[in-house]
Order: structure tokens, then sequence, then C-alpha cells
């Protein structure tokens, strides 16, 4: 490794504004993969047990089961061997605290990190640009809930893993939970479907822009950086660390809260597509500016109240589905179908509807939203991709094999940019879609 590292430390560079960068030194054409990082470490999602492996998130089925704890799935032994050292950590737990074996994703990530970081002392395969102990954390910039955020997962981390681990002092438990705040990716599915977290300390050194350059997708935990707009050698390589469906004053905001800064790409300074994305009906008399503030405050409120609505676990599904038609509804009367406020709350009602098995209701909401997601989102958008993908696998549930074809076909066209045409993924579409035929 440690040769490797000084050749590629040459696109390691201090990026003007951002801090550190990454830059590429040769050329890179659209689809083409810049490099492949392993996991520092990574956690498979509590719900997604069972459907993947523990230790390389592949889906397949009749998964094997830890014999002891009977709660952790692997595709082999193989699997189950190379997931010890980390298991260990939660399975002994788990059955000790039975039903009470609650700690937070972020709180098992880190537990791993730390029992990583005890058993490797030398540079690891995922930090060959940058070490764990280099990752930004704003540690001096999080605000007083983050703060109590943080404290309350180092409470569950010594009130679940004391017995496996020795912790650091809490100044540096804080350090880290702040470092895997900022730097902690989502590991996601073809259909954006959450499957765990990890950390790429190599990946974290890429800087962000509303107008991204490369894109980053998984093949089972390893993160892969591809090329989605051609790039010449000295350019910066960037990618969006936020949905870039929004505004751009909702883009900072989210920024600012979760990042501790603001973009200053040509998107953010000219904000050439706020207007389209806050599109009003057309009218003969014109809607009064002073409305359309109030909806759009409006827009971002009823947002929010799904979110914490989503978060109560206790929620029924009808009571979700009526705060979306409900914001749908109002919004309706100023905003039209294609204004990101309503397609959120669209995104949200299609997610009920399926969750509720309304595969027509789901449809019915996938529909209005793909045309809008194509114009908004940049090419070779996973958001688009996966739309295609949930309303092609919905139409052939319910035989509109055409149809259902034809959309499943244009997921393809995107994820072999984005995934790379080898990618598991993609083996599976094609056989899906010749199945159909």
């Amino acid at each position: 490794i440690r040769d490797e590292t000084r050749s590629l430390q040459e696109t390691r560079f201090d990026s003007p504004g951002k801090g550190r960068g990454l830059r590429v030194t040769k050329a890179f054409k659209v689809g083409e993969l810049l490099f492949s990082c392993p996991a520092y470490s990574c956690v498979l999602s509590v719900k997604e047990r069972g459907c993947y492996c523990e230790f390389c998130f592949n889906r397949k089925e009749r998964l094997a089961r830890c014999g002891k704890c009977k709660k952790a799935f692997y595709c082999n032994a193989s699997c189950q061997k190379g997931d010890w050292a980390m298991h260990k950590l939660e399975c002994s737990a788990m059955i000790a605290f039975g039903e009470n074996w609650c700690p937070s994703e972020t709180v098992r990530l880190v537990a791993r990190i730390l029992a990583k970081k005890k058993a490797q002392k030398d540079r690891c395969a995922s930090e060959k640009l940058l070490l764990i102990g280099e990752i930004q954390s704003h540690v001096e910039d999080i605000d007083n809930k983050r703060r109590e955020m943080n404290e309350g997962d180092i409470a569950g981390l010594h009130h679940f893993y004391s017995k496996h681990l020795d912790f650091p002092d809490h100044s540096d438990l804080l350090l880290l939970f702040s470092q895997v705040a900022c730097n902690g990716f989502t590991v996601e599915d073809e259909e954006l479907y959450h499957m765990g977290t990890a950390l790429y300390p190599d990946v974290a050194l890429i800087n962000h822009s509303c107008l991204p350059s490369v894109i980053v997708t998984y093949n089972g935990t390893m993160a892969e950086v591809r090329a989605v707009q051609d790039m010449n050698p000295g350019d910066e390589v960037l990618i969006s660390y936020i949905d870039l469906l929004y505004p751009t004053d909702d883009r900072n905001d989210r920024l600012r809260e979760s990042y501790y800064f603001t973009c200053d790409c040509q998107e953010c300074k000219t904000k050439s597509k706020d207007k389209v994305k806050l599109k009003v009906h057309k009218r003969s008399d014109p809607i009064n500016p002073e409305v359309i503030s109030n909806m759009v405050r409006y827009g971002r409120n009823a947002v929010r109240e799904f979110r914490a609505a989503n978060l109560d676990s206790h929620a029924p599904p009808s009571e979700l589905l009526e705060i979306c038609e409900r914001s749908l509804d109002k919004m309706g009367a100023v905003f039209d179908d294609s204004n990101v406020y309503m397609l959120h709350m669209m995104y949200q009602a299609m997610g009920v509807c399926l969750y509720m098995e309304d595969l027509d209701g789901a449809i019915s909401y996938g529909e209005k939203i793909l045309k809008p997601y194509c114009q908004l989102y940049p090419a070779y958008s996973l958001n688009v991709s996966s739309m295609y993908l949930k309303l092609g696998r919905l139409y052939l549930a319910l035989d509109r094999h055409s149809t259902g074809l034809s959309a499943l076909k244009k997921a393809l066209a995107i994820m072999e940019v984005a995934h790379g045409k080898d990618h598991q993924y993609l083996t599976a579409l094609r056989k899906e879609i010749a199945s159909q035929k």
C-alpha cells in the first residue's frame, strides 16, 4: 500500500476555498471508474438482516444464520469468519439484552471503527489518500442539538459495547462521532433503499458541488467513484453531498446544517434552475408573490412534518398518507405538479402506497414524478434510474409488460454509467428484462 499511496498522493491538493480536495491526473470519460475504495468500516442496517450478507452486503437467497445469536446472516462460512471480529461486538450482547438491544446505526458503526483502530495499526486500503484520523470533524462547529445527539450516542456506546471495547476519552469519542456525522456514507441499493452505513476515508476527501463531476455507487461494501462528466487532467473531483432536487436556498440550508459550509458553485451563484423548481400555476392574473413565498414556507414545513411523523414508529401508514394528501391538496392550489415541494410529497406518498401494497396508487404518484425528475436532476442521476426501476417493476407486477420493459431499459441505460456495465445489479437487471421477453 505504501508505494501506491505515494503515486496517488499527487491527486490530493488544496482546493481554493474548500480545503483539501482531490483532482484527476488523467482524462476520464463519462462512465469511467476513477477509483474504488473498500470500507474502513461498515454496518448493515438491522432492518435488512436476512436479506443481505452481514459481511459483504451481497443480496442472496438462503443466507446462513449465525448459530449463536440467530440474528446475523451470511453468504457462507467464509463471510461469517470474515465478519467475526466485528460481529462478536454484538453477538452475545444481542442475546443478553434481548429486545432491549437497540443501539443506533451510528453507534454500531463507531463501535466497529474503534475495534478496527485497535486491531489495525498500519495504513489500510481505504486510506491511500487520507488517514481516518485526518478526516474533518467540525467538532468546534456543532450546535447544542447535535452535541446532545452525540452525547446520547456515546451513552449508548458505553451501554451496549462496554464488554468488548476499550473506549478512548470522552473528547476523542465526541471527535469520532462528529467525524462519522460529517463523513459517513449511506449505502443504498439500486432503488435507493437504505442498506447500511459505512466510512470511506479516501472518498471523504472529495469536495461537494451542486454540479458534480462524479457519482459514488456501491458494489457490496466497496464504494466506486465514476465520472458523470468528461474530465480533463487537473479537474477537481466533485460529488454532491445532498439531494440536488431542491432550490438553492434549501440546498445551502442543508449543507450548513449538516456540513457547515455554503456552496458557491455556478448553479448556486446563478440559481438558474430555481424558477422551474418552484413552478407555480399560470394564471391570467398572476399569483401574488407573498402568496407564493407563504406557500414555499408551508412546503418546507410539510417536508419537516412528514419526516417527524415518519420517524415515529407508531405512526400508521394511513396517517402518513393523509399528511401527504393534505399537503398536496393545499400546495396544489398554487404550485404546479412539477414544483419540487409537490414532488417531494408525491415521492413520500408513493413510498407509503408501496408499503401498503397499493400498486395502482404508487404508479399514479410515480408517473407524475418521473418527467419532472428527468428535467430537474443531473444526467445519470440515481434518483431517476431508481424511479424507472420502481415503475418498471410495478408495471410488470400488474402485467403491463411493454410499459414495464421500456422503463427497465431506461433504468439500465443510466445504471450502466453510474454503476458500471459489469455491476451485479446490471447483471440481475438484464436477466430480469430477458425473462419478460
